[in-house]
């Protein structure tokens, strides 16, 4: 079926994987608190022997998303390892040997290139876009960039998207995130860097920080990705060729669960059969 099962608790789909590929805003918090029983689900599977990568897609450093997970009072015994986009985009970056970046996104984004092997410069004098999100993400669209987009376009300047999500729940608010801004540039025909999930580098390196806390190789069979959006956390686990769960209570959540749980006709039409496939879903993630 092409409809994942409902669950209330994930333990006994839990018992068959070693390491979890587990999403960050919309599983383990909302954007301002934890969600008290995803996190301690996550803490009971490591207990038992399981190995927990955050994959986030935030453009900040895994430093930096450490230290917000504990703002929002995320417990540090949930999680062994974070990849974070924001590391991917700047290897990127390097490996390109980009040294001028111009800089997209709002100031709180800064911190990543406080370390960074990359210096903000003007648009005209970049090598390369690299874009963290929208300035003002509670105000702007993605089209408020088009101006600029299409000058970096003319200068034939490649985007490095440092946040490949196209929205983000931030206690309830939905807000748009770097990669609708990288849409539009797609759509402009822009050469684009996708540093994140759904996309294969996310993935490879959570992947390489599993198998360095756990005995290699690591088998693609045991690997359960959770997370709440189709497009990013289902599809790049279907890509990678690894399972996934899908949690309802993120951004799809008007969605499939108008009146507070997953209503199955909503989940049946999000997973239609063209959809990628998950082997469960959940309201959101408890033990």
């Amino acid at each position: 079926m092409s409809t994942p099962p409902i669950l209330t608790e994930a333990r006994d789909l839990l018992a068959s994987y070693d390491v979890i590929f587990c999403d960050v805003w919309g599983v383990v918090h909302n954007g301002r608190t934890a969600y008290v029983d995803g996190c301690a689900a996550l803490t009971r599977f490591r207990k038992q022997g399981g190995t927990v990568i955050l994959v986030s897609n935030a453009p900040r450093t895994a430093k930096s998303v450490a230290g917000i997970l504990d703002e929002k009072g995320v417990p540090t015994d949930c999680w062994d390892a974070i990849v974070s986009s924001g590391d991917l985009a700047l290897a990127y970056a390097s490996a390109e040997t980009f040294e001028a970046v111009h800089h997209i996104g709002p100031d709180r984004d800064l911190d990543l290139f406080e370390a960074a092997p990359v210096t903000r410069v003007p648009l005209a004098d970049a090598e390369a876009i690299l874009c963290t999100g929208l300035v003002h993400d509670r105000t702007e669209t993605a089209e408020h960039y088009r101006p600029l987009l299409l000058e970096a376009h003319g200068a034939g300047l490649p985007f490095i998207c440092a946040n490949p999500d196209l929205v983000v729940d931030v206690g309830g608010d939905l807000l748009p995130c770097a990669g609708s801004i990288a849409a539009v540039y797609e759509e402009l025909g822009g050469e684009i860097y996708w540093a994140g999930k759904p996309f294969a580098p996310a993935y490879e390196a959570a992947t390489q920080k599993a198998a360095r806390l756990r005995t290699p190789p690591i088998d693609k069979c045991r690997i359960l990705a959770i997370g709440d959006a189709v497009r990013t956390d289902v599809a790049g686990a279907n890509a990678f060729g690894i399972d996934a769960m899908f949690i309802g209570q993120g951004i799809h959540r008007d969605t499939v669960m108008p009146d507070g749980a997953i209503a199955p006709d909503a989940l049946a039409e999000l997973f239609a059969p063209a959809a990628p496939r998950a082997v469960a879903a959940m309201a959101g993630l408890a033990w």
